[in-house]
C-alpha cells in the first residue's frame, strides 16, 4: 500500500472516532434544548428515532457528569438516562450509517459514563453502574445489528 493510501486509510478509520470525542468536549444542551430533542426524538420516523435517541442518552449523560462535578444528585437525570436507553431497543433502524454512528455515540457514552463512575461517591455507584450496565447492552446490540446489516 503507498504511504498516501496508508494515510487515507487510517484517517478514514479515525474520523468517526475523532467526531464522536469532539461531542464529548461541548457542553451539555440547555433544558430548552434537551426538550426539544426529546420532543423530536418521540416523533421521528422509525429510521431516525434510533440515532436521536442515543444522541439524547449521550446528552443526558453530559448533564449527570456535570450534576456530579457539581456535587448535585444525579439520580433523576441517570434514571432517565436509562428510560430513553430502552426506546433504543425499540428503533427499527434501517439506515446503516446512522445506525454506526448511534452505535458510535453509545459507545462514547458508556466510556464517558464509565469515566463519572469511577470518581463518583459511594452513594451514586449503584444507579450509575446500572445506567452502564444498560448503555452497554444497547451499544453491543446497536453493534450487532450494525454487522448484521
Amino acid at each position: 500500500m503507498r504511504p498516501i493510501g496508508l494515510l487515507l486509510f487510517i484517517a478514514l478509520l479515525l474520523a468517526p472516532v475523532s467526531h464522536a470525542s469532539g461531542s464529548d468536549n461541548k457542553p451539555p444542551l440547555d433544558p430548552v434544548a434537551l426538550s426539544a430533542l426529546v420532543a423530536k426524538a418521540n416523533v421521528a420516523s422509525p429510521r431516525d428515532q434510533c440515532f436521536l435517541y442515543a444522541e439524547l442518552v449521550h446528552q443526558m449523560t453530559l448533564v449527570a457528569g456535570k450534576q456530579l462535578s457539581e456535587g448535585q444528585d444525579p439520580s433523576a437525570t441517570l434514571r432517565a438516562v436509562s428510560e430513553y436507553t430502552q426506546k433504543i431497543h425499540l428503533g427499527e433502524a434501517k439506515d446503516n450509517k446512522r445506525l454506526k454512528n448511534a452505535q458510535i455515540l453509545m459507545e462514547h457514552t458508556a466510556f464517558r459514563l464509565n469515566e463519572f463512575l469511577h470518581s463518583a461517591g459511594l452513594d451514586d455507584r449503584p444507579i450509575l453502574e446500572s445506567t452502564l450496565k444498560n448503555l452497554n447492552q444497547v451499544q453491543n446490540e446497536l453493534m450487532m445489528q450494525v454487522f448484521r446489516h
